[in-house]
């Protein structure tokens, strides 16, 4: 859920805005939005939103926040289609100016000079951003790593790298998901012989799931199908739209022609290689269904599934959920801990080195990472001779420059969740109570207050709580305890009605050690 401010002069520059997927602490949640209150309040000095490249966090915001932003966005061609699809779908296309800017053409936005520098990542046209003030100069790296063979496209030359950082950088804002690797990341163009070996030796259907947006595999498993003479098909929404924004904007021009989930089924089995989504187990993604029998595809015993892609940490029992029903299967599964199917998109500790040297910046700034990424990079980059580093957290105000770089304040922080079309504070009362209906279920009364007292046989409705042997006396209690409360009648409807509750509740602790929400309906009658 990438979202940085630059200010300068009184304006604002944003680099990415991105979302993060939800876990159960927000329970009917998928994606998770940034909070943007601080640039809400000062949007008459936003100057423009600059996206460094096309993943979920860091352009997933976008369709829900950028218009009320009201400012444009500027993106290479490849992550602008990615965008532009995005607000198509949620129909404001026509309202959120899209720019698209080459690489390493400089522009200015407000006191702000900005150039997109070509990194390798693992999606086209990932850009590091160069971003020059009166007062120095920035180099963003966004996502990145080194790549000596890239597949697709042309990252910027080490000589051009190091030119930039002859020039002088005053802060380098650097990646540091990969810190703790101490060898490089290696080049996407060493999981072809992988790939082919795995697949030429497989005796049935083959699957293959990676992350979507990584165009550069997809190049590669065309090239594995064309070589081990398989019929290419290609299952998920996401692929399908990474696809057709690769060749809208020239990349993909050789993918081999794909056949539908249907046609791929009458192949014989050892002709068909389908690529899908669902790697990181998400429920609706193909795999997931491939694995729970709902998909027009299915896999059985002696066929694999090649897991190209790395465990992100937080999904491993969603992925080993599936994992266990494609082996439940007999289908062999291949995994990078197997053969060499997958590289990062992340630069390891020899990259980030390289990088330094190249920039000489007078400042290192980790980003991109849990704290434990961010410290290790603060302390390898000042063991490497940086001067100075400095680990932020959600919210810091920085002042760069002029003087010493340091924390000057705190800008309000937090999470927007997306909850069906509608946008909520994280910590809200709404997400709070269905927190507490998750963990502690709910109750229902109703009771009908004549001018005498109880009118009939109050009703109770229970959900969530587990007492399904005991449901019955269960029931039975809890109206006898609110009979009782309800003759302690009075004028007073509020203290009735708390009354009612709290004797509910009881008979629910007592017979479940849990505190249900209950909520009492009185009808005066």
């Amino acid at each position: 859920m990438n979202v940085n401010l630059y200010g300068c002069n009184g304006k604002w520059l944003m680099v990415d805005c991105g979302i993060t997927f939800a876990d159960p602490q927000y329970p009917g949640i998928d994606v998770i939005l940034p909070d943007l209150q601080f640039i809400e309040e000062r949007l008459d000095d936003l100057v423009g939103i600059v996206l460094t490249h096309g993943h979920e966090d860091h352009i997933g915001a976008l369709p829900y926040l950028a218009e009320d932003l009201g400012v444009p966005l500027y993106a290479t061609a490849f992550t602008a289609g990615l965008i532009r699809g995005k607000l198509e779908e949620e129909g404001n296309a026509n309202r959120v100016k899209l720019k698209v800017i080459k690489p390493d053409t400089k522009f200015d936005l407000g006191p702000f000079g900005v150039t997109f520098v070509p990194l390798s990542h693992s999606i086209p046209e990932a850009s590091a951003l160069l971003i020059d003030t009166p007062y120095g100069r920035v180099f963003h790296t966004g996502d990145w790593k080194l790549d000596a063979a890239p597949v697709i496209g042309h990252p910027t030359s080490p000589e051009a790298l190091e030119a930039i950082g002859n020039e002088g950088i005053l802060a380098l804002v650097c990646d540091s998901t990969n810190v703790f690797n101490a060898e490089a990341s290696g080049s996407e163009s060493d999981v072809l012989s992988g790939l082919m070996g795995v697949i030429s030796q497989a005796k049935g259907r083959v699957m293959v799931t990676s992350f979507a947006s990584n165009a550069a595999r997809l190049h590669t498993l065309g090239v594995v199908a064309r070589e081990t003479e398989r019929q290419l098909s290609v299952q998920g929404r996401s692929l399908d739209r990474i696809l057709k924004v690769a060749r809208a904007t020239g990349y993909l021009k050789d993918f081999p022609d794909t056949i539908d989930a249907e046609a791929a089924m009458r192949l014989p089995r050892d002709k068909v290689l389908v690529v899908a989504t669902g790697g990181q187990g998400e429920d609706r993604a193909a795999l997931a269904r491939v694995a729970n029998g709902q998909h027009p595809i299915s896999l059985d015993s002696g066929d694999t599934v090649v897991f190209s892609s790395k465990q992100i940490p937080g999904n491993e029992v969603a992925i080993g959920r599936i994992q266990n029903q494609l082996a439940a299967k007999g289908v062999i599964m291949i995994t990078d801990r197997q053969a060499h199917v997958h590289v990062s998109g992340h630069p390891g500790r020899p990259e980030l080195l390289q990088m330094y040297r190249w920039m000489k910046p007078e400042l290192l700034m980790p980003v991109h990472g849990e704290m434990r990424h961010l410290m290790e990079q603060a302390r390898f980059g000042l063991s490497e001779g940086v001067p100075r580093a400095l680990v932020q957290t959600n919210g810091d105000i920085v002042r760069l420059a002029p003087g010493a770089p340091t924390k000057i304040g705190n800008a309000p922080v937090g999470r927007l969740v997306l909850d069906g079309d509608v946008i909520l504070p994280g910590d809200g009362q709404t997400i709070n109570e269905r927190r507490k209906l998750a963990i502690n279920g709910q109750i229902s009364v109703a009771v009908a207050i004549g001018s005498r007292g109880l009118i009939g046989t109050p009703q109770v409705r229970i959900q969530g709580i587990p007492v399904e042997e005991d449901r019955e006396p269960f029931l039975e209690e809890t109206v006898d305890a609110v009979i009782a409360a309800a003759k302690q009648n009075g004028r007073d409807r509020d203290k009735l009605r708390e009354t009612i509750r709290l004797a509910a509740r009881k008979v629910a602790t007592r017979w479940t050690g849990k505190k249900p929400n209950v909520d009492v309906l009185l009808i005066e009658a």
